[in-house]
C-alpha cells in the first residue's frame, strides 16, 4: 500500500508540472530581478509626494511596499501645501536643466535697422545661424580677424559687434527690456558740483575760519592757548586741538569763531599745494622785539598767494624791548600798509602771557567776517575739507575735517579723492558723539575706507554703491598714473610751460641763500636778463635752509629750487622725492646764473634753417636692383651723400627726403662737384624723368637768442 501512495504523489507531481494552468514559483534569481525593477526612481518618488491627494480630496493609497525598511512618509509641510500640478512641474524642471549658458538669440528691426540681440557666450555657429549665413563664411572673416576658432567655440563681444557691422547687422549683447530703448545704457557716476547760484533765502550766516601763522617763538601758540583755556574755563566753548587740530569759540557777543591750529604754517602750505584751501582770514603773529623773520616773510607770500585777508597780531608787547612802530614800518616793506599808516591792513597789539587786547582781536576777527559776509547752504550736497587723517586703534582711518556746505550727519555715503566711506559716527569737540555738523563746525569723522590725504574734499554722494563705483574708477586712474611716471619740474625740460606762440614761456622758480644780502643780488641779476619770449619769475626769495614748506609750495606752483649756499632739511629730502620735485644747489652765483639763462633758452624750439648747396640734372633713368636711379650731371654747386634732397618737375617739388646711392661709376662717393656725371637714387622713389632737377640742401638747427 505504501508504494501505491508514492506512485500516486510521484505522478501528481508530474502532471503539475505539465499543467501550465497553475503558477509557477519563481527561482531566486527571477525574484531578485522583479525586485529591481520595482526600485522607484528619483522623479516618481517627487510625484508621489507632491500630489498626495486625489482631484476629490482623499487620499491616495501610498505605493511604498511596507515592511522594506526604506519607506518614508512625506513631512507634514507637505500635507498643507497646496495641489502642484504634476506636468507643470516636470515643465519647469526641464527649462531649469536646460544649460544657463545657452545664447538667446532674437533678430529684430528697428528704423530698418537689423539688430542682434546676443547674450554670451556667443558661439560662432549659432551667430552665423542669426544672421542667416554659413559658419564657414564667419570662419573667414575671423582669420582676417586673425581670430582662428572652430565653428562650436565662442568669440568675445568686440570680435562680433565687428562681425555683425560687416554684414550689415547691429549687435547689442544684452537683450532690450520692454519700452526701453534699443542701446543699453551705462551708469556713469560723477561727482557732484558745488553749488553756485544759491537763493538768498537758503543762505545762513557761519563762523568765520581762521588760520594762525607766524615765526617759530613769535608766540603763535601761545595765543591759542590762552584762547582756548580761557573759553574752556568759563565752558563757553571747549577746545579740540590736541584731537583734531580745530576748536571753536566765541566772542563776548556770542558769535562763533573757528580756529584752525597751523604748527609753523606747513599744514597752511599742505592745503594750498593740495587746492584746499578753507581758510577764510590769515592771523600773522609777529613779536614786537624780533619783527619780520624768514618765517614770516613766507607765510605772507602764502597768504597772498592765496588771496586771503590778513590780520596782523602783534605779539609780546609787554617786554622791554618790544617795538610795535618798527613791526608796522616793516610789514609796509612787504607790501601791508597797516591802517595806522593809512593802509587797509589791521594791526592789534597783544600780550599772549597777561592777555592784553585778546578781547580786541577777537572783536575784530568777528567784525572782519560780517564784513566778508560769510553764507554757506546747510541744505547743499555736503562738502568737507580734510585737515588732519590719522590712524587711530579701535576707530581705524580717521580724518578731521571742516565743513564747507551742507550739513553731514551719520550714515552718509562720501568719495573723498580716491577713497569712498561711509559715516559711522562724528565726535565734536569734547569728542562726545555729533547727530549733525553744519557749515565752518570742525568734526572728526569715522567710516573711511583708507585713510585720506589732507586737503582732499569729503563729497556727499547718492548712494553707497555709487561712491564704490567712483572710488574703484579713481583709483585705477590714479594706478595708471603711477604706472606711467609721473615727471615734475626738471630744468631740462620745461618744453610743457609754453602755453602758445603768442604768449611767454614762464620758469618757476624759489630761492633759498646763505643771507639775505644774497637774495637781492641773485634776483636782481636774473630780473636783468630781458626777453620778449621768456621770463622768470620767482614764487619765493628768501634766506635760510631749504624746508617740506618750499618743496610742497614748488610742487603747487611747478616750480624749481634754487639753493645758493644753503643746504636742504632731510624732511625736504624726503618730501621733493614724494613729490617729484628738483632741488639744485649752488655755490658760485655765476655759476647759478648761467643755468638760469641756459634754461630759459632752453623753453624755446631751435629754428630750422635751409642751406641748398647744389642742382643736379636727371639726363636719363637706369633700372637697378631696387627700383630706378636717376643718372645726372651736376649743374652747380655741389651733391653730397649725407645731404637732403627733392625732386622738382617744372618748378613743382614731386619728392623730398634723405638721398640713399650717390655713385660715380661703380663706385660709392660722398660728394660730386659741379660739371661731374654721377647716379642718384633718393629713397623708395622710383618715378625719375628726364630733365627732372634734383636740388640738394642741408637743414641747420639754431638756437633762438632771449
Amino acid at each position: 500500500m505504501a508504494d501505491q501512495k508514492d506512485n500516486i504523489n510521484e505522478k501528481k507531481k508530474v502532471l503539475d508540472l505539465l499543467d501550465d494552468s497553475k503558477p509557477k514559483k519563481p527561482s531566486r534569481r527571477e525574484r531578485q530581478r522583479d525586485e529591481a525593477s520595482k526600485v522607484k526612481t528619483l522623479d516618481d518618488k517627487k510625484a508621489e509626494a507632491l500630489d498626495i491627494f486625489d482631484e476629490g480630496g482623499k487620499k491616495k493609497t501610498s505605493g511604498i511596499t511596507k515592511g522594506t525598511g526604506n519607506a518614508k512618509l512625506p513631512s507634514i509641510s507637505k500635507l498643507n501645501e497646496p495641489k502642484v500640478d504634476v506636468e507643470l512641474v516636470k515643465a519647469e524642471e526641464v527649462s531649469d536643466e536646460s544649460p544657463a549658458s545657452a545664447p538667446v538669440t532674437e533678430v529684430a528691426a528697428v528704423d530698418g535697422e537689423k539688430i542682434i540681440h546676443l547674450k554670451p557666450p556667443i558661439v560662432v555657429s549659432e551667430l552665423a545661424d542669426a544672421m542667416d549665413l554659413k559658419p564657414f563664411q564667419l570662419m573667414a572673416d575671423l582669420i582676417k580677424l586673425q581670430v582662428f576658432v572652430a565653428p562650436h567655440q565662442a568669440i568675445e563681444p568686440e570680435v562680433a559687434e565687428k562681425l555683425c557691422d560687416q554684414h550689415g547687422f547691429k549687435f547689442e549683447r544684452e537683450k532690450r527690456e520692454k519700452g526701453a530703448g534699443v542701446h543699453k545704457v551705462e551708469e556713469v557716476f560723477v561727482e557732484p558740483e558745488p553749488e553756485e547760484d544759491v537763493p538768498e533765502d537758503q543762505l545762513k550766516l557761519r563762523a568765520p575760519i581762521i588760520t594762525f601763522m607766524g615765526h617759530v617763538d613769535h608766540g603763535k601758540t601761545s595765543l591759542l592757548d590762552y584762547v582756548r583755556k580761557s573759553r574752556v574755563a568759563a565752558g563757553e566753548a571747549g577746545g579740540i586741538t590736541q584731537h583734531i587740530g580745530a576748536y571753536g569759540v566765541k566772542d563776548d557777543l556770542g558769535r562763533p569763531i573757528t580756529l584752525l591750529d597751523t604748527p609753523g604754517h606747513a599744514i597752511f602750505s599742505k592745503m594750498r599745494a593740495r587746492g584746499a584751501d578753507i581758510t577764510d582770514i590769515v592771523v600773522l603773529v609777529v613779536a614786537a622785539d624780533d619783527g619780520i623773520m624768514p618765517q614770516t616773510k613766507e607765510a605772507i607770500d602764502h597768504a597772498k598767494a592765496a588771496k586771503k585777508t590778513i590780520i596782523v597780531a602783534v605779539n609780546k608787547c609787554d617786554l622791554p624791548g618790544a617795538d610795535p612802530t618798527r613791526v608796522r614800518t616793516q610789514l609796509m616793506e612787504h607790501g601791508l600798509t597797516p591802517v595806522d599808516f593809512g593802509g587797509d591792513v589791521e594791526c592789534v597789539d597783544v600780550s599772549a602771557k597777561n592777555g592784553t587786547g585778546m578781547e580786541d582781536l577777537l572783536e575784530l576777527l568777528a567784525l572782519q567776517a560780517e564784513v566778508l559776509e560769510l553764507n554757506a547752504n546747510p541744505k547743499a550736497n555736503a562738502r568737507a575739507s580734510v585737515i588732519e587723517a590719522r590712524i587711530q586703534a579701535g576707530k581705524g582711518p580717521t580724518a578731521t575735517v571742516i565743513v564747507e556746505s551742507g550739513t553731514l550727519k551719520p550714515g552718509m555715503p562720501f568719495i573723498c579723492g580716491p577713497f569712498s566711506g561711509k559715516i559711522k559716527s562724528m565726535l565734536d569737540d569734547n569728542g562726545k558723539p555729533l547727530q549733525a555738523a553744519g557749515p565752518a563746525t570742525p568734526v572728526e569723522v569715522l567710516g573711511f575706507a583708507e585713510l585720506p590725504n589732507v586737503g582732499d574734499q569729503v563729497v556727499e554722494m547718492e548712494s553707497e554703491r555709487a561712491s564704490k563705483k567712483l572710488s574703484a574708477e579713481r583709483q585705477g586712474e590714479k594706478r595708471n598714473e603711477r604706472l606711467g611716471g609721473a615727471q615734475k619740474s626738471r630744468l631740462s625740460d620745461f618744453m610743457s610751460l609754453a602755453k602758445g606762440d603768442a604768449q611767454k614761456a614762464r620758469l618757476q622758480l624759489i630761492l633759498k641763500t646763505d643771507v639775505q644780502g644774497s637774495v637781492g643780488a641773485i634776483t636782481g641779476a636774473i630780473a636783468e636778463i630781458e626777453s620778449d619770449k621768456v621770463e622768470a619769475r620767482f614764487i619765493h626769495a628768501a634766506a635760510g635752509s631749504i624746508t617740506e614748506s618750499d618743496i610742497l609750495l614748488a610742487s603747487s606752483a611747478n616750480a624749481v629750487v634754487i639753493g645758493f649756499n644753503t643746504k636742504v632739511e632731510s624732511k625736504a629730502v624726503q618730501a621733493a622725492k614724494r613729490e617729484g620735485v628738483e632741488i639744485k644747489l649752488y655755490s658760485i652765483v655765476y655759476e647759478l646764473i648761467d643755468t638760469v639763462r641756459d634754461t630759459m633758452l632752453g623753453l624755446l624750439e631751435p629754428e630750422t634753417r635751409e642751406t641748398i648747396i647744389g642742382h643736379a640734372e636727371v639726363k636719363q633713368v637706369f633700372k637697378v636692383n631696387k627700383g630706378k636711379a636717376g643718372g645726372c650731371i651736376v649743374k652747380d654747386g655741389k651733391v653730397t651723400r649725407v645731404a637732403h634732397a627733392r625732386v622738382l618737375r617744372g618748378g613743382t617739388p614731386v619728392f623730398d627726403g634723405k638721398m640713399s646711392t650717390l655713385r660715380r661709376f661703380h663706385d660709392e662717393v660722398k660728394e660730386v662737384k659741379q660739371g661731374i656725371e654721377c647716379g642718384i637714387k633718393l629713397g623708395a622713389f622710383n618715378d625719375y624723368e628726364e630733365g627732372d632737377i634734383i636740388q640738394c640742401y642741408n637743414l641747420e638747427k639754431v638756437a633762438q637768442t632771449l
